[in-house]
């Protein structure tokens, strides 16, 4: 069985190719998120490249993260939260960002557990086609 993401000591294990994708889809990861993360290929639509990152977030690849974030908007590096742990997606609304799109929006609203607490947020994100990849650019919270 092979594992696609590392993390950090104290954080929660890498996911296997088999284990359900986080991103709600009805596929494993390594059918799903995991062939992006592990590059074999790039997410095609806006929406899928927002999918990939939640698995991202889920799986704390810091990486992947910043290797599909627009460079105007990216930061030096992450450090993610140990205590948060991601626990359901919901693509609420997308605008364009398929193959035939420069551009696109995904409202989404992602569910946690962080220190034991549930919560959730809301945001639009926008992405751009950048060398013929999907990137994320920027999100704003909506309520």
């Amino acid at each position: 069985m092979s594992r696609r993401s590392s993390r950090s000591r104290g954080q929660a294990p890498a996911l296997a190719d088999t284990s359900p994708c986080p991103c709600g889809l009805p596929a494993a990861y390594g059918e799903c998120c995991g062939r992006f993360h592990s590059g074999e290929s790039a997410a095609p639509t806006a929406e899928l490249l927002m999918r990939s990152r939640y698995s991202a977030f889920a799986a704390g690849n810091e990486e992947y993260l910043l290797r599909t974030w627009h460079p105007s908007t990216r930061p030096r590096h992450l450090e993610l939260d140990p205590g948060m742990h991601w626990t359901g997606l919901e693509i609420l609304d997308t605008t364009d960002g398929s193959a035939f799109h420069s551009s696109g929006t995904v409202t989404f609203r992602a569910r946690y557990r962080h220190h034991g607490k549930r919560g959730a947020l809301q945001e639009r994100s926008r992405f751009e086609r950048r060398n013929s990849a999907w990137v994320y650019v920027d999100g704003i919270f909506v309520e």
